[in-house]
């Protein structure tokens, strides 16, 4: 079977640029590989068939920032700025599963967008669903507070009503510092709407968490 049954966006693409799509392998990504780092060129564009990769940013001081996840069907938008303009990674991508991919070269990825209409819609459709989830990522951080965005975190990401990552895996989420998320969560344990334990947070009151992630503020 073609992997291209499989790759999302990419339904009716022409039968000549498939058969050149179908040529290149599958790559096998195991968790935790880092795909690119700050000041490396953008050599190819990433189709990810199966699994997630995270792309962070990281300020002079070390702390990082999640800047978004990539999933089938999604593209980066590093990548893609790179290799339409010529620009150098400004963040760092690591697989957070395992994951399946497909690389298309350089020179592959500039003839397709000048010679696939279904190519360039998918690439420019993705491009810019990844533009307004950077833009929402902005506003949350720049008029959200902090508590606002921990609590939807943890009504976001908790699974069987428990979120089970470290209080610095959180902080590059919500775009803060590990110390600040440490505090916020001990004043939500103290309120009744969690309980804190080592490497996990679990929800005791997920109406209350509700109403303090919607509530507005400065951060």
């Amino acid at each position: 079977m073609s992997w291209l049954s499989r790759a999302e966006g990419l339904e009716g693409i022409e039968p000549g640029t498939a058969a050149r799509l179908e040529k290149l392998p599958v790559l096998r990504l195991p968790k935790g590989k880092v795909l690119f780092c700050p000041g490396e060129a953008a050599k190819g564009f990433t189709i990810l068939l199966s699994g997630r990769v995270d792309v962070f940013l990281t300020g002079p001081t070390g702390r990082e920032i999640l800047l978004y996840g990539i999933e089938p069907g999604q593209s980066c938008v590093q990548s893609t700025l790179g290799l339409l303009g010529g620009e150098d990674y400004t963040g760092e991508a690591i697989t957070v599963t395992d994951c399946e991919a497909v690389l298309l070269p350089r020179e592959m990825f500039l003839r397709l967008m000048d010679a696939s209409p279904v190519f360039r819609r998918f690439v420019f459709g993705a491009f810019a669903m990844r533009l307004q989830s950077i833009m929402a990522l902005l506003e949350r951080v720049a008029f959200q507070r902090v508590e606002s965005r921990l609590a939807a975190e943890l009504l976001a990401s908790a699974e069987d009503g428990a979120l089970r990552a470290t209080h610095q895996e959180i902080a590059t989420r919500i775009g803060t510092a590990r110390e600040v998320v440490s505090r916020r969560l001990d004043a939500l344990a103290k309120a009744g709407l969690v309980q804190v334990d080592r490497g996990v947070v679990t929800i005791h009151d997920r109406a209350g968490l509700a109403r303090l992630a919607s509530a507005d503020g400065a951060a």
